[in-house]
């Protein structure tokens, strides 16, 4: 089985995105899946490009995306991501879409193919703080994983796809307000990790049974 798992490049200021950190501290090989790193650019224009030509390339059994979402306590993967782009600050490239669609021949929404479920289950049996979020946002982080989405949906039906927000790094939340929830890196790393056996138990689980 092989797994890409991608992370996004800082942004808003920051000199350092969790969400990319994490994903360079996972091995190469999880319960037997190869894992595939990526850093995508927080442009909207241009994240969806660079993850659909690494699709292209690796054609993997499954995709999971990462990202940074600042003042959650906890990693929680996403059920859906809606076809908004609606961003309240510029993105790296200095773009700042206002009430757009993504994809203007895609549904309006598209959910998750990851078992959501059990990767929290495994995160919190962990002792990881973990739950499930309703909401990817309208900003980069949407954007790619509907694009993702979308593109499982038209061109690769049995490859699975989603995407997982982290919270800020410990060494972001100095500079933050007191009491700014965040996360060690290596508990964040371990936190994915744990994720993509989700993953791979969940194929293997579906490949016994069919």
């Amino acid at each position: 089985m092989k797994i890409l798992v991608t992370g996004f490049d800082p942004f808003d200021g920051e000199t350092v995105n969790p969400s990319y950190e994490a994903v360079k501290l996972l091995p190469d090989t999880i319960a037997g899946a190869q894992i595939i790193k990526l850093q995508v650019p927080t442009r909207f224009a241009l994240s969806g490009t660079v993850l659909e030509a690494a699709v292209n390339e690796h054609r993997p059994d499954a995709v999971i995306c990462v990202g940074q979402a600042g003042g959650r306590s906890a990693i929680t993967p996403e059920r859906v991501a809606i076809n908004l782009a609606d961003a309240s600050i510029p993105d790296n490239a200095g773009d700042q879409p206002v009430d757009e669609p993504i994809r203007k021949d895609g549904a309006p929404a598209y959910f998750t193919s990851l078992p959501v479920k059990a990767m929290v289950q495994k995160m919190r049996a962990a002792g990881i703080p973990a739950a499930l979020s309703y909401t990817a946002g309208s900003f980069v982080c949407n954007s790619l994983m509907y694009t993702l989405l979308y593109l499982i949906d038209r061109q690769y039906p049995a490859m699975r796809g989603g995407f997982i927000h982290v919270p800020y790094a410990m060494e972001q939340a100095v500079s933050k307000p007191l009491g700014t929830p965040s996360m060690e890196l290596h508990q964040i790393a371990r936190g994915l990790a744990l994720a993509v056996e989700a993953v791979v138990e969940n194929e293997r689980d579906l490949t016994v049974n069919r």
